[in-house]
């Protein structure tokens, strides 16, 4: 069991509490943080800049696939942003509460 945190985008605070939620609901992840954030990327040949919600699932590398799937499957974008990185460092019962909350 590996400790991960997936992360995604979307615009609005209703679409970050929904996927949020559904994520946590169905023990995909332990938890779920949402942060404001402003962003600056290129799409579709143009630089835009845009005020988002940054939604971080802390989960276990084996549920990766699965939140990857629910992610697509509800997210609004049509082309989310969706990766993960691996707690290099973490408290083991820490640790352990992601494990034991993240598995269906």
């Amino acid at each position: 069991m590996k400790p991960i945190a997936v992360v995604t985008t979307v615009a609005n605070r209703e679409d970050a509490h929904r996927l949020a939620r559904t994520l946590v609901e169905r023990k995909l992840a332990a938890c779920a943080q949402i942060s404001e954030i402003e962003s600056i990327y290129r799409w579709k040949g143009e630089v835009q800049q845009e005020p988002e919600l940054r939604v971080l699932f802390k989960t276990t590398d084996e549920r990766y696939a699965l939140i990857e799937s629910t992610i697509r499957e509800l997210h609004p974008y049509e082309l989310p942003a969706i990766h993960a990185f691996a707690f290099e460092h973490v408290y083991p019962a820490y640790a352990e509460w992601i494990a034991e909350n993240a598995k269906g």
